[in-house]
């Protein structure tokens, strides 16, 4: 048994746009992700999450499955035109209700909340009446959405995430179109990256001045990044790898860590690069008071030759401004892949850990996602058996024991995701993670081998 140290943070994770529904109800306003899914063509089968797995109307049932395999920790994320339907001005008093008696769920039973503030989900107003995150001024309107949920819920929540990957509402929203609100721009990814750290500096900035001494909490940012292995051991396709690395990860890190975006992106994009004032580099600098990476898989990353046209990469390769990066991505046939399509291997992380250690000056990681979805578990037989995930995990789990243990990083937690089976974005509900098996028709959910097995994880502290 590899023992994990003493107050590791064991947990699951969800989204609110992903397990909610109840779209129309308590007061909620829509979001962009409403008018997405509701557009022929932008999701699988063209399915949405109006209903998906019904947590508006399950709170207890819910809390009592987390109660059941122990788990410590439960992180989750407010839908802001639940709180403001339009994204600003009056208050929905029934949605500050709804999110009180979750958290009290949550806390009453012994399970640590830990809020996402966004996840995805503009309010729809804020996208038809500003332009959305292209517009400099939603720094103002996040910062005082946040200010909201410290004062309704702060007395009760002591870890507060204020992005859920960035990266992604910035390539796949803006970039390439494959996530609300489906625009697609070689240039809008660098405006909304920007703007999203801006208002990221202004969150944090709210809660250390009027809230943080009183609260005690704690509040980061959660970034994905997929690791880039060199292919070979030459100079040029090491050079790419930490290319590529900076472009997905450097790029939200950095400005935070080290006070403005890494070198090699200023000079590959030039003018559409922002630059950062003085105020807001300010702001950002020191503002994360933990690392969250949500990490799935890599790939081996090479320098293409000089004539090749790098194109976008299929959105599930998570390669992204590849005109720009200039690094070409491929895979061994001998890995493992999910039903994603992600690569399994699990040393990926151990470096992963390893890299942010050393570039960021050894800061308090928590892993905000891991896991795996598996083909067939439409079937509740199949999809209870999942000896596959349990595997999945432990190997991941066992990766993260090295890096702490013997790389010396310091990683404190772990959430895997998702709780359940629910409503993922664009893939619709063809793609299951959970830990539950949710029949989408009548709302049953059943547990899978695999929340015994991490339950044992949880209780023993060790894999």
């Amino acid at each position: 048994m590899k023992q994990f140290p003493e107050n590791f943070v064991w947990g699951a994770a969800t989204a609110a746009y992903q397990i909610e529904g109840g779209w129309r109800e308590g007061g909620r306003g829509p979001s962009i992700w409403d008018a997405f899914a509701h557009t022929p063509g932008k999701t699988f089968a063209n399915q949405n999450a109006d209903v998906t797995c019904d947590h508006f109307h399950r709170i207890d049932e819910d809390v009592a499955l987390m109660k059941a395999m122990g788990l410590k920790a439960y992180r989750f994320s407010f839908s802001w035109s639940r709180l403001l339907p339009q994204g600003r001005g009056a208050v929905n008093e029934a949605g500050v209700a709804f999110y009180d008696r979750l958290i009290n769920a949550l806390v009453a039973n012994g399970i640590t909340p830990w809020v996402t503030l966004y996840h995805w989900d503009l309010p729809l107003a804020l996208q038809m009446e500003l332009d959305g995150l292209l517009n400099p001024e939603i720094a103002e309107h996040f910062a005082r959405y946040a200010e909201l949920c410290f004062e309704r819920f702060g007395d009760r929540v002591k870890h507060w995430i204020t992005f859920n990957e960035a990266w992604c509402s910035a390539v796949l929203g803006h970039g390439i179109g494959y996530f609300a609100p489906g625009r697609t721009s070689k240039a809008e990814p660098y405006i909304v990256a920007h703007n999203l750290l801006r208002s990221h500096g202004r969150i944090v900035e709210v809660y250390r001045r009027k809230f943080q001494a009183a609260q005690r909490g704690v509040i980061g940012i959660t970034n994905n990044c997929d690791w880039r292995e060199p292919k070979t051991d030459s100079a040029a396709d090491r050079a790419a790898a930490e290319r590529g690395l900076e472009f997905f990860l450097g790029w939200f890190a950095d400005p935070i860590y080290r006070g403005d975006y890494p070198d090699c992106m200023r000079a590959a994009v030039g003018d559409r690069l922002p630059r950062f004032s003085e105020e807001d580099r300010a702001m950002l600098k020191d503002s994360s008071d933990f690392f969250g990476l949500n990490f799935y898989g890599g790939m081996y990353a090479s320098e293409p030759p000089a004539d090749r046209v790098v194109a976008t990469t299929v959105p599930t390769g998570n390669g992204g401004m590849a005109e720009d990066q200039r690094v070409e991505l491929s895979d061994d046939p001998s890995w493992e892949k999910t039903d994603m399509n992600w690569n399994v291997v699990p040393q990926f992380c151990r470096k992963m850990l390893g890299w942010i250690d050393q570039r960021y000056g050894h800061p308090p990681i928590y892993i905000t996602e891991n896991g795996c979805a598996l083909p067939g578990e439409d079937d509740v037989q199949v999809a209870v058996n999942d000896t596959k995930r349990s595997e999945f995990i432990r190997v991941y789990l066992q990766a993260c024991h090295e890096a702490i243990a013997t790389d010396k990083v310091d990683l404190r937690g772990y959430f895997c995701w998702s709780l359940m089976d629910n409503f993922e974005w664009a893939l619709g509900y063809s793609k299951r993670f959970g830990l539950h098996h949710v029949d989408f028709a009548t709302g049953k959910r059943t547990p899978k081998k695999s929340a015994g097995w991490y339950a044992e994880v949880m209780r023993n502290n060790a894999v």
